[in-house]
Formats: structure tokens, sequence, C-alpha cells
């Protein structure tokens, strides 16, 4: 018979401890302090730490940044952030809405053909490109009409008929419009 092992009292680490130990190495790597190599290894032996010795002895070797330090690090991380929100808000611009009737006809046909509920004036849409119908639940159906230069919505080609709701972006061949709601 064994005796049994006496329990330790050691206090598992928080997730807030890890992230904030990945976070320093994480730091001190796009500082050049730390190579890819090192900083890969110390972040699996990081999330593998069973005490706070542990975390503490894999950034012991690292200068401390005083408050000065990171105030200055917070800042600057804090204005790369607005410059790749702002980035992204140039790339996706605000775009045209179709607004979907609250109620109205059964179909809403979307082309360059005169007689279309929705007449575009742009040659990449074909003359009877897409329907907009009722789903008979309040939403709507989106259908492409075999156009040639196709139908996105949210990014993807659709084949055959697919859900809408307002927010989502629809492209009727090179022409991008946001779907809102009356």
């Amino acid at each position: 018979m064994t005796t049994p092992e006496p329990l330790t009292n050691v206090a598992r680490l928080s997730d807030a401890e890890r992230d904030q130990a990945i976070e320093l190495l994480r730091d001190h790597s796009v500082q050049g302090r730390l190579s890819h190599e090192t900083f890969m290894r110390r972040i699996d032996l990081v999330l593998h730490a069973r005490g706070r010795a542990e975390l503490d002895a894999l950034t012991s070797d690292l200068p401390s940044q005083g408050r000065f330090a990171r105030l200055l690090v917070g800042s600057v991380r804090a204005v790369s952030s607005f410059g790749l929100r702002l980035q992204s808000a140039w790339r996706h611009p605000r775009l045209d809405s179709i607004t979907l009737p609250a109620s109205g006809p059964e179909r809403l046909r979307i082309g360059r053909q005169e007689g279309c509920d929705l007449r575009l004036n742009d040659t990449s849409i074909s003359r009877v490109h897409a329907e907009l119908s009722g789903d008979g639940a309040g939403g709507w159906l989106l259908h492409d009409l075999g156009s040639t230069n196709g139908t996105q919505v949210n990014g993807s080609r659709i084949i055959g008929t697919v859900a809408v709701r307002p927010g989502d972006r629809v492209v009727f061949g090179n022409a991008a419009f946001r779907l809102i709601a009356r």
C-alpha cells in the first residue's frame, strides 16, 4: 500500500495572470528583445505553467518597464488601433442603400430593363438580374435570375435563393448596396 502524497496548497493561475505574462512576452518580442522561437517556446510554457513562480521565471530576465514606458506603449497602441479602424473605414466605403418595403408587391424585380421594379443603370447588371420576394413571415428572399455577372450577399456569390435582412451587403454585377429596413 502506498502512502498518499501530501496536498500542496498551490493556487491555480488565473487566465488574467497568463494573459498578462503573454502580453509582456509579446511586447518584448515586438521590441526585438526575444527571438520568434524563444517567444513561441515561452508562450507554450506560460500556457502549461502550474504556479506563479513558474510564470515569474519566464519573464524575470526581461527588463521591466516603468510607468512612463507603459503609458507610452499604451498610447501608441491606442493610436495604432485608431489608424487601423480608420483605414478599414476607407476600404469599406458607405454604400448606397436599398430600402426593403415593409409591405407591398410580392416580388420586386431588379435589373436594367424598363419594367423592373428597381431599375439600376449599370452595364454590369443584367436586364433582369435578380428578384426580391417576401418570405411570408416578414422577411425577404433574394433570387439571382441567371445574371451574367452574378449576385453576391455579404461577399458570397449566390446561386438560387437566399434569405436577406436589413444590414446585408448585396452586389449586383459591380454595383454594391446595403439593405435597410423601412
